[in-house]
């Protein structure tokens, strides 16, 4: 059994991590530290999990570095890079849910924290060097070896799965896609603000960081990675009364050659071995994946105008957060990706 440490653990990605490993029967939880909420058990944050953890959570000047044998960084834009160096050192293996592992060069970086409104310094840049981005349907085989590895983000996910056949295959054939995404409430975490107070979100939806939301750059930069193309995404996300879910709507031209068949059959292949993402000739519901790990994609060839819709939906807490992160955990251990992940959504 491996033995995991949980850092950050009383915001949702850590809720949503110990959900997970509770029931995984290779990865068990011995260390949850945090900021905030210290000395207090994990079942009084979050009695849902009183029957599954009896562990207090720390402070990170308690921790025992020797009994982790991978370690998860549930952490805010920022802190992950100065806890890095003491686990690289050790060779401990770290899932990160920030962006600050999610590039390789400053530049990009720069441009991911200039998008967030946060200064755009880094300092650990040589560790940033050698993470490796978590897509695990893109990069299995470098996650594998990777010590550490920058878990996406839930609107870039919801992007990048539905665009790479297309992308890497050349079927798009305008510079510009536009892709217009909708999340629900949870993706602005546990303290998400006056916006997302319940009187100012109930009965509202607004749109924000049209064109500049800082997921534009790691989304561009893995769709065009492999043929080096030059795709921009004019992107513009919402948020809406929901508790949890994305739906991502991308909109495109294509040759007039190609059919719907075609397009099917593309997206069947690339993803064939693909365990957690299905795709579907129905209008995808944000229930269909709710509490899961799989992302479903909607490929939709519009024959009187042209076009193409690729719809995509996901849970932004799970595929979009924890699940992905205990993917990715899976494949860097050497278990199947699948273990701890493979159950139907709650539904209704």
């Amino acid at each position: 059994m491996k033995k995991a440490a949980i850092i950050g653990a009383t915001g949702f990605g850590g809720c949503g991590l110990l959900e997970i490993l509770a029931r995984h029967p290779e990865i068990t939880v011995t260390q949850l530290f945090a900021k905030n909420e210290i000395n207090i058990k994990i079942s009084d944050i979050y009695p849902h999990l009183s029957n599954f953890y009896d562990l207090e959570v720390k402070s990170m000047e308690t921790i025992d570095y020797s009994s982790i044998d991978i370690a998860f960084f549930c952490t805010p834009d920022q802190a992950g890079m100065n806890l890095i160096d003491e686990f690289v050192a050790r060779n401990i293996p770290v899932i990160d849910y920030s962006g600050d592992f999610r590039f390789n060069s400053m530049e990009e970086y720069k441009t991911y924290a200039v998008n967030k409104s946060m200064k755009p310094e880094h300092t650990a840049v040589d560790a940033m060097k050698h993470s490796v981005y978590g897509l695990c349907e893109k990069n299995k085989t470098a996650i594998s070896d990777a010590t550490i590895v920058g878990n996406p983000g839930c609107f870039a996910i919801s992007l990048i799965l539905p665009l790479l056949p297309l992308s890497e295959n050349g079927i798009i054939t305008t510079e510009t896609i536009v892709c217009d995404s909708k999340s629900g409430v949870s993706g602005a975490g546990k303290n998400p603000g006056a916006a997302n107070f319940y009187p100012q979100r109930y009965e509202n939806i607004n749109t924000y960081r049209e064109g500049s939301h800082q997921h534009l750059v790691e989304a561009e930069m893995n769709i065009n990675r492999k043929q080096k193309s030059n795709y921009k995404l004019f992107f513009v996300p919402q948020v809406i009364p929901m508790t949890r879910g994305i739906l991502s709507n991308i909109y495109a031209d294509i040759s007039t050659s190609v059919k719907q068949a075609d397009i099917t059959a593309l997206f069947e292949e690339y993803y064939r071995d693909a365990p957690f993402v299905t795709i579907t000739d129905k209008s995808p519901n944000t229930s269909f994946v709710r509490g899961t790990n799989t992302c479903l994609i909607r490929p939709l060839v519009d024959l009187r105008t042209g076009k193409l819709l690729i719809t995509s939906v996901i849970d932004n807490l799970m595929k979009g957060q924890s699940g992905n992160a205990v993917q990715c955990a899976n494949i860097l251990l050497g278990l199947n990706e699948t273990t701890g992940l493979d159950y139907p959504s709650n539904y209704p």
